[in-house]
């Protein structure tokens, strides 16, 4: 005698539809994974390589200058650097009394500059414009010439990126990738080597960087009325800001 076979439940259609979305969603999930650790492997082989090649740069420039220099002693003259790029504007007043009694030019140009708060800085490109800007606002702020050293440490130490209009901390390569990755910077070095070579990308790479807040400087500051040559800390202060800038780092 034959033995009937008993067809199992059936099984809803609409159970699996979404058994199959289930299975497409966590193969694609796993893909994405996959992807993202290729690209992560792939871009720490070129932040190194990047990393590597901005340190030759920088030395080879280092050297280039000392060897400058040895060569105008030895012809009994002096080697005059070139002319500076960069520019690091720090804000040194900005208590009420102040502020109140300020023109309005001077007032719209600190916000231009994005230096709203006492011991706020910024990075410049050196241009005419800021020239007169800064010859405008002379009074509030200090400024100079910072060399690689600074540059790194104001990054490393206080950097934050602007990442949907939001103040974010640089803790990780892929912020800055983020922010800045469609001009060929993605990591810390990138921002450092467009910052520091004032670059084609350097008004972004700036602009990404949110303005520095800064401590107040150890041993305080001595006049902040006066010119930095008069023995006041106001104004240009040439190389001299890289020492100022460890005292507030």
């Amino acid at each position: 005698m034959a033995t009937e076979v008993k067809a199992g439940p059936m099984v809803p259609e609409s159970f699996l539809k979404k058994q199959k979305r289930s299975d497409e969603c966590e193969l694609a999930k796993k893909q994405e994974l996959e992807a993202a650790k290729k690209k992560n492997t792939e871009n720490r082989k070129l932040i190194f390589n990047r990393a590597k090649q901005y340190a030759q740069e920088y030395n080879e420039k280092e050297r280039e200058l000392i060897n400058l220099k040895r060569e105008a002693k030895l012809r009994g003259g002096f080697y005059v650097n070139p002319e500076a790029k960069l520019l690091f504007i720090v804000r040194i007043r900005g208590m009420d009394i102040f502020i109140n009694a300020m023109d309005p030019k001077s007032k719209k140009i600190l916000q231009l500059l994005r230096l709203r708060q006492i011991f706020n800085g910024v990075f410049l490109k050196v241009n005419k414009a800021t020239l007169q800007m800064l010859q405008r606002v002379g009074p509030y702020v200090t400024y100079g010439y910072p060399n690689l050293k600074t540059v790194k440490e104001l990054i490393y130490k206080r950097g934050y990126g602007k990442l949907n209009k939001r103040r974010t901390a640089l803790t990780d390569n892929s912020i800055i990738e983020q922010g800045l990755g469609k001009y060929g910077i993605i990591c810390i070095e990138d921002l450092i080597h467009a910052i520091m070579t004032v670059g084609p990308h350097f008004k972004q790479a700036n602009n990404f960087l949110w303005p520095f807040k800064l401590s107040a400087p150890l041993g305080g500051l001595k006049k902040k009325r006066n010119h930095y040559v008069e023995g006041g800390d106001a104004g240009n202060r040439e190389d001299y800001i890289n020492k100022l800038m460890r005292r507030m780092n």
